[in-house]
């Protein structure tokens, strides 16, 4: 049995992947009506960051994984000093819970990302730009950011002011802003033998900052699925990383840009489950339980993956009928986190489709034509 700190589509994602494998996964959320909760036959009732919760976890399970990056590194480190077995272990993963320490280790190993800097806690005093910068910038929260929360364009002078007086209780980095032509994810995963594994790169498609939909595989030359491969490697080798990992760059005019890195299972590898003979899920149960990882091929041309956001209030028609009309589109898998509550931009499931179009660009108009019908079922949030 494994344990997953976290309750959410990602940890049931994980539940279900587990089922395939005859593997028992223990959850440990803080509320019981979570998707994961729903689908797992044990549950440890504490809040994830709870480290009273996660020693009962670790009681039940041999290994434990986490959900997401939210993780109180100094509040385990007993629990691994007495012998709980983190994958990925602490220590490789707390480089990249915060966006500050991702980009120092980026910079540390000359990895390319945006131009960068941290703005001081309880700075009020104004920051002076680097020459070449211009607006607009990016600023993020360095913790806790996640669809688009924790991140703001910062258009002007007045905004930046704004920025510096109020955003002062976590700590923020700006950006230089980048001009991409596409944005692109990977998700690898290592194993205890050192062995590095990835899904097809997918090209991912934003709304509003949050991901709305993704082409797998990426439409991209030789030379840039080497080096995201190479980079991916690097990193992985250089921390000691053992599990699964998402790492997504902006690609145009500048090159390949690093932008943000995961701990974890990740939105853009979802086409996976659908689409390629392990997802990632199932790489992240066969090394957390310590069976041979398949090596995780697609065996089919291309995948589409698009997210289901919660709409107002007020939408006119039910979600009920939304996934009837959803299921009454050939081919279309829907995945569906069986949510408490349709909150505006929340995630309640996604849907996947798997392309018969042999050459990226026939694959890409056959993508827009699925997604055409999805979103009008399901638009976007």
């Amino acid at each position: 049995m494994i344990g997953v700190v976290g309750g959410g589509q990602l940890a049931m994602l994980l539940v279900e992947a587990g089922k395939k494998r005859d593997v028992d996964v223990v959850v440990q959320t803080g509320v019981i009506t979570d998707p994961a909760a729903k689908k797992t036959n044990q549950v440890i009732l504490h809040d994830p960051t709870n480290a009273n919760g996660t020693k009962l976890l670790a009681e039940k399970s041999r290994f434990i994984t986490f959900e997401n990056e939210w993780v109180d590194i100094p509040s385990l480190i007993s629990l691994q000093n007495n012998g709980v077995s983190f994958v990925p272990r602490l220590q490789s993963i707390r480089p990249l819970l915060n966006k500050i320490s991702q980009r120092e280790l980026l910079n540390s190993l000359d990895i390319p990302c945006p131009d960068w800097f941290p703005i001081p806690l309880k700075n009020t005093s104004g920051i002076e730009l680097p020459a070449d910068w211009r607006f607009p910038l990016m600023a993020k929260a360095s913790k806790g950011g996640y669809d688009g929360k924790g991140t703001k364009i910062i258009k002007n002078l007045k905004q930046l002011r704004e920025l510096l007086e109020f955003e002062t209780e976590e700590q923020w980095m700006l950006e230089k802003w980048v001009s991409f032509e596409k944005e692109l994810s990977i998700v690898s995963s290592r194993d205890s033998k050192g062995i590095v594994r990835s899904l097809p790169i997918v090209e991912t498609f934003q709304s509003k900052q949050v991901c709305d939909w993704v082409l797998a595989p990426a439409d991209i030359n030789h030379d840039v699925d080497l080096m995201v491969k190479n980079i991916v490697s690097s990193l992985l080798t250089e921390l000691d990383y053992v599990g699964v990992i998402a790492i997504e760059f902006f690609y145009g005019s500048e090159g390949l840009l690093v932008n943000e890195i995961a701990p974890r299972t990740h939105n853009s590898g979802h086409f996976s489950i659908d689409a390629c003979s392990s997802s990632q899920f199932d790489q992240q149960i066969c090394i957390t339980s310590g069976i041979n990882v398949p090596m995780p091929e697609m065996f089919v041309d291309g995948a589409l993956m698009a997210n289901l956001l919660g709409l107002q209030n007020d939408y006119p028609i039910s979600i009920t009928q939304r996934l009837n009309d959803l299921r009454g589109i050939p081919g279309l898998n829907v995945h569906w986190y069986e949510k408490e509550e349709e909150k505006k931009g929340r995630k309640l499931g996604h849907v996947t489709y798997l392309l018969n179009e042999k050459d990226p660009l026939s694959r890409k108009k056959e993508a827009l034509d699925v997604l055409k019908a999805i979103r009008s079922i399901w638009p976007t949030s």
